[in-house]
């Protein structure tokens, strides 16, 4: 059964009724800051449900079946490092943003070691979204390039093209609404689709799940210890270590997802938007990797050249298009597309922010009118839509999962972010030359580190982290000696 007239009908609308409530509820922004941050406080459940639709919606949706298709269940481990790694950003990072006027994660850093310190972090975060967010963009053109049955450039410029538009109207409180309500239907859309997976099985649950079982796809904790201990991703020891470091990097010093933390009224509503989706983050996961366990059973143990298909990512849209109910399969897929599309131009919408708020207004000369910053705040996301587009069209070539793709190219600075970050908190006497010099040398270690191929990505935000504090610390010794 493929994408009937009645899927197109419905996946048309429901973009049309996204786009509008997202332009009804993006407020009136008077100026840049406006733009970015929201002029009025968002009700921290929203900002928690627009955190988890963010970080995982496109990804999550396509991604994960498939590599509990090709795998088992241990990509879990790495959620509770996950919620871990949540809960230390609440005790030690959100209280440091919370103390001063901050508009980006960034200015952290300047209040702390000085201007300097915080354009580089700007800079070092806006070339690994740019990577990492155009897998995410590639991500989102999968479904899209199944059911027209075009190419994967066509699909990319498309939903580029939708998501700019989309978030040149509403601004950050108009996607944050928008992801929040995104986030409960692709959740509904894949709690469907495990309901129709099951009753299309005789014999139920147990007679869908058996395959798995007899594959060992169940397991879900690997100690992992032996000679390749830390080139295996998803260990107990490497995923929870590298689940909290990954965590306690993307959530709290990534501008895409500070940005959203900000937009709240106080630092006890922060906390719980930002444990609360670490929470909601543990169930999705389980939700989408116990459906590619049942697609393993549904396909009856199918290898993926014995589908026609040539990624895992692939496998859940194919199931959705000629899978489903006719109807059922555009809700979904309308789902999908409108969630990955508000996690896209949140992406822009914090690529923009760093780029004013921690690049241009700092170097600028003269102050603008709120109106010129606004008009700059539209002209810069435009840009950086542009760069996604060309970065999604560099990395439709790899033949890695897309998830494990975004988080590995996420990971390879992480870990001087965070490090820095944590350097600013831990180390009392560190100044900004220390900073610098700490940074530089955690993002030249990981390319070492990356290109030796010695460790698996999971690790590779506690290395970088671990190197960066160490030097630091040191360096703020020596000099303080």
């Amino acid at each position: 059964m493929a994408f009937a007239p009645a899927d197109y009908v419905i996946v048309v609308l429901y973009l049309v009724g996204i786009a509008i409530l997202g332009y009804m509820q993006r407020g009136k922004p008077r100026s840049a800051k406006d733009y970015f941050l929201g002029k009025e406080h968002i009700p921290w459940w929203v900002v928690c449900f627009s955190i988890v639709a963010v970080e995982t919606s496109s990804l999550t949706f396509i991604s994960i079946p498939g590599l509990a298709y090709v795998s088992n269940l241990g990509f879990l481990q790495l959620t509770i490092g996950y919620l871990l790694g949540r809960i230390l950003i609440s005790v030690f990072l959100l209280p440091a943003y919370y103390r001063g006027e901050l508009s980006t994660a960034y200015a952290f850093l300047e209040h702390r070691f000085g201007l300097a310190t915080r354009r580089f972090a700007s800079v070092v975060f806006l070339l690994t979204r740019t990577a990492a967010d155009g897998v995410r963009l590639f991500a989102t053109a999968i479904p899209l390039k199944l059911i027209m049955n075009i190419d994967y450039p066509l699909a990319i410029l498309i939903i580029a093209a939708v998501a700019l538009t989309y978030t040149t109207i509403g601004g950050v409180r108009g996607v944050v609404w928008v992801d929040a309500l995104q986030m409960l239907m692709y959740l509904g859309g894949a709690i469907l689709t495990a309901i129709i997976l099951v009753n299309g099985m005789e014999g139920g649950l147990s007679r869908l799940m058996q395959p798995a079982l007899e594959a060992g796809k169940l397991q879900v904790f690997d100690w992992g210890f032996g000679g390749d201990f830390f080139k295996r991703p998803y260990t107990l020891i490497g995923g929870i270590l590298g689940g909290a470091f990954l965590s306690m990097a993307s959530h709290g010093t990534d501008q895409l997802i500070v940005q959203r933390v900000l937009t709240t009224k106080s630092l006890a509503a922060s906390r719980k938007a930002l444990i609360g989706s670490g929470v909601v983050v543990i169930f999705q996961f389980a939700l989408f990797l116990l459906i590619g366990l049942m697609l393993y059973g549904h396909y009856n143990s199918a290898t993926l050249s014995d589908l026609g298909l040539r990624r895992s990512d692939e496998i859940f849209p194919n199931f959705i298009i000629y899978g489903l109910p006719d109807g059922v399969s555009g809700i979904i897929i309308a789902g999908l597309l409108a969630a990955a599309l508000s996690s896209l131009s949140g992406s822009m919408s914090s690529m923009a922010s760093s780029t004013v708020l921690d690049l241009y207004k700092p170097l600028a000369k003269s102050s603008m009118s709120p109106e010129k910053e606004l008009r700059l705040a539209r002209f810069v996301t435009v840009g950086w839509a542009s760069l996604l587009t060309l970065s999604a069209l560099f990395f439709m070539t790899s033949g890695q999962a897309v998830v494990e793709l975004a988080l590995s190219i996420a990971s390879f600075t992480y870990g001087g972010l965070l490090g820095t970050f944590l350097l600013g908190i831990l180390v009392k006497n560190a100044k900004q030359t220390t900073a610098l010099i700490s940074f530089a040398t955690g993002i030249v270690v990981m390319v070492a580190v990356i290109t030796s191929g010695l460790v698996a990505w999971t690790w590779f935000t506690v290395i970088g982290t671990v190197v960066t504090v160490g030097v630091g610390t040191l360096l703020a010794r020596v000099r303080d000696t």
